[in-house]
């Protein structure tokens, strides 16, 4: 009997602590913590526009329909290149021998790609 006495006291005592304990843990799980601010976010006191110099994009200047129309041309000379190439190598046995005018072919392809990088970027 001394037994079940001591039992039943123990849980008692926990339930009043927990009961104690309980409301102050519970009130720190439902508070969230309040955010730091960034070290390398801007200065929210300082004047606008005291940040630097402001940036001026250079405008675009007008497409050149001569530009444009050369572009083209060189893009179906190089589509006609390709083709040929294509043809050739189709044409040719390159497991026994690797023909030279494939080659300069493909070094004019190369170069005719090159001219028109260049005429796009203006």
């Amino acid at each position: 009997m001394l037994n079940s006495r001591r039992t039943l006291l123990r849980g008692a005592f926990a339930a009043a602590a927990a009961l104690l304990i309980l409301p102050d843990k519970l009130s720190a799980l439902q508070r969230s913590p309040q955010p730091l601010p960034s070290p390398h976010a801007p200065d929210q006191n300082a004047p606008a526009g005291m940040d630097g110099p402001e940036i001026i994009k250079p405008e675009k200047s007008p497409r050149n329909p001569v530009n444009q129309m050369q572009i083209v041309a060189l893009v179906q000379q190089l589509y006609k290149l390709s083709a040929e190439l294509k043809d050739e190598v189709d044409h040719t046995n390159l497991s026994s021998t690797f023909p030279l005018s494939i080659v300069k072919k493909a070094q004019q392809i190369e170069k005719l790609a090159k001219q028109i990088k260049e005429r796009t970027k203006g």
